[in-house]
């Protein structure tokens, strides 16, 4: 037999969702001993039952005030006239939901009448307010702030959508993001989850990198510490050559300007992706080019030649090698189809072309077999950073640029190659690169990588799961991770000239919005939403909202978040560390959680106690 509930008043006015509740006495415990059960007392925030025949419409506690029955004479001052026999206790409910045939769902039915009783929300009602729907899987993450109710997520109402943590430092945000992995690491599916899925930490602050982090040992997980300080200080990311290579990635990366730069690199790219199929070719293309610079002499410009030395040296040719041109090509002497060395007498072009005594002079097989090695020898970043220097002297050569205008371009990219050289790894195809878990440590990254390899990481693997994907059923998923986001989704400069974020936005921008069709999702952690695009922001699924006080930031999640309460909107600022609000697609109503704390296994972003660290040293 089911135990009665405590009945605690009658509702006596309704407005809309909105009702008043003329309580029977004047109790105000927070909490009640009913039939063995320890419940919420009717207090702001908690769950009361409104009863309406079968149906028991669910609402919460909004506001409460005591009216004075025998007193109606309004005074500014606070004195006597308030008296336990006088006053009357009324409190305002905002429905939720109803339960109906032994389940909770959301619904506009069935509204609050006067005259219908309210009653404490048993721990049975509780159950199914917070319950799942039969054979629903789920992870638990902590217990409801004010029932103490066990709270769990459905896996697959939330982990196949886009998610959104935020708090200020120290809330508890990098705790949630990791307790909600870990315990899916945990649930029964996790040998599956490790065959079928893919994820990628994208770790600004180091945080996710300790050996026990996520229960995953080093055959599930690795992690890339990228470094640019040095070559062997980190591990090297694997990047897929089609990526790295392409105009709109190095024209971010080099800062080119549109009218002049962004031509020229994109022009030769072209040159390098179709021609430059390997050594040989590198070196026959680049000694005609020398050919023609000789031939040319009178046409081309007066310091192509010793352009074209330049990238040579620049490539790594010795000086040795470069004499027989230095030396001999000074100064030349013109006859009318022909060109003799300084010395007047050896003849190196005769009726247009390179004689055998020029050949031999100029010592042109040695440089091409030198050009051969040199570029066999050089990493795929600098096989294209060679080939770019002889196509600055191509350009010029016949006026049809001016070097002055890509010679700045050139300090940049030598700059960006030497810190791409020691993170990256150029890959013809990704297969065996990663891990289940992929966890990318920045904190050792300057600028330049730390802006570049999010965007480059996040597009290579959207499009590969794309590739795969589309025409086909998903059977397989990539969950990206985003910790301190606003690091790289801040639109605060788009369309402002930073060309870096125009195009990093529009990477993610595309993700939120289709990527779920593929099996792509996004969890992205921060403490300034404020700073996140709206547009990304918007298209986020489900919330874990811990504590924020600042007023733009609260500002973009009324917004953005319509499954938000005004309450639970309110108290967003009073949460307490790890407190958070449940929200979303996955959630019927939102839930305030204690998210359990992991003792030894968690991220290593606990405040520094700075009283130890000082009485210990």
């Amino acid at each position: 037999m089911t135990n009665p509930s405590k009945k605690l008043g009658v509702i006596v006015g309704v407005d809309g969702s909105v009702s008043q509740v003329g309580m029977y006495s004047m109790s105000n415990d927070s909490q009640l001993l009913w039939y063995g059960d320890i419940l919420t007392g009717p207090k702001i925030g908690a769950f009361l039952t409104i009863n309406q025949n079968d149906v028991k419409i669910i609402a919460t506690v909004s506001s409460e005030k005591v009216i004075d029955q025998q007193n109606t004479v309004r005074s500014v001052e606070f004195d006597n006239r308030f008296h336990k026999d006088s006053i009357n206790r009324v409190i305002t409910l905002k429905t939720k939901g109803v339960i109906e045939e032994n389940k909770f769902q959301l619904t506009s039915q069935y509204v609050p009448m006067v005259g219908n009783e309210v009653t404490l929300t048993t721990k049975e009602e509780l159950d199914l307010i917070f319950g799942l729907e039969s054979g629903e899987y789920s992870i638990y993450v902590g217990k409801s702030l004010l029932e103490g109710q066990p709270i769990n997520i459905p896996i697959n109402k939330f982990f196949a959508s886009h998610i959104g943590i935020f708090g200020n430092t120290g809330s508890g945000k990098s705790n949630t993001l990791h307790k909600l992995y870990l315990e899916l690491f945990r649930s029964k599916y996790r040998s599956s989850i490790l065959d079928c899925s893919q994820f990628f930490v994208i770790d600004f602050n180091g945080e996710y990198t300790g050996d026990k982090t996520f229960e995953l040992d080093s055959r599930n997980k690795q992690i890339f510490e990228i470094d640019t300080r040095s070559a062997e200080a980190g591990q090297k990311m694997p990047i897929k050559k089609s990526y790295l290579f392409d105009p709109d990635i190095l024209s971010i990366l080099f800062d080119a300007r549109p009218a002049t730069q962004v031509p020229f690199l994109r022009n030769a790219l072209r040159t390098f992706n179709n021609s430059i199929t390997d050594e040989e070719k590198f070196a026959e293309i680049e000694l005609g080019l020398l050919r023609s610079i000789i031939i040319g002499t009178r046409s081309v410009s007066g310091d192509a030649l010793e352009n074209w030395i330049k990238a040579a040296e620049a490539v790594g040719i010795i000086p040795d090698t470069l004499e027989g041109l230095k030396g001999n090509l000074t100064n030349i002497i013109y006859g009318n189809l022909e060109i003799r060395a300084s010395d007047g007498q050896t003849l190196i072009v005769d009726q247009g072309q390179i004689t055998l005594d020029g050949e031999v002079t100029l010592k042109l097989d040695e440089l091409k077999s030198k050009l051969s090695l040199r570029y066999k020898e050089a990493s795929p970043i600098y096989k294209l950073s060679y080939f770019l220097e002889f196509q600055k002297v191509y350009v010029s050569a016949w006026k049809s640029t001016n070097i002055e205008f890509i010679n700045p371009l050139f300090h940049r990219i030598k700059s960006a190659f030497e810190s791409l050289e020691k993170v990256v790894e150029i890959k013809e195809d990704l297969d065996d690169c990663f891990k289940p878990m992929n966890i990318i440590s920045l904190v050792h990254a300057n600028q330049e990588i730390t802006r570049l390899m999010p965007m480059l990481l996040s597009k290579m693997i959207y499009d590969e799961q794309k590739l795969y994907v589309a025409g086909n059923e998903v059977n397989q998923t990539k969950h990206l991770i985003i910790d301190e986001a606003h690091n790289i989704l801040n639109a605060e400069y788009r369309n402002n000239g930073d060309d870096w974020q125009d195009y990093r936005l529009s990477v993610f921008e595309e993700i939120i919005k289709e990527g779920r069709k593929f099996g792509f999702y996004l969890t992205l952690s921060s403490q300034r939403p404020a700073d996140i695009s709206p547009t990304i922001m918007s298209q986020l699924h489900n919330y874990l909202i811990h504590r924020l006080v600042n007023e733009k930031d609260l500002k973009m999640l009324e917004n953005t978040m319509p499954t938000l309460d005004k309450n639970s909107y309110q108290m967003i600022p009073s949460l307490g560390q790890g407190e958070a609000i449940i929200t979303g697609n996955a959630m019927q109503v939102p839930v305030f959680v204690k998210v359990e704390r992991e003792e030894t296994n968690r991220p290593k972003s606990d405040d520094i106690i700075l009283t130890k660290l000082w009485t210990e040293n």
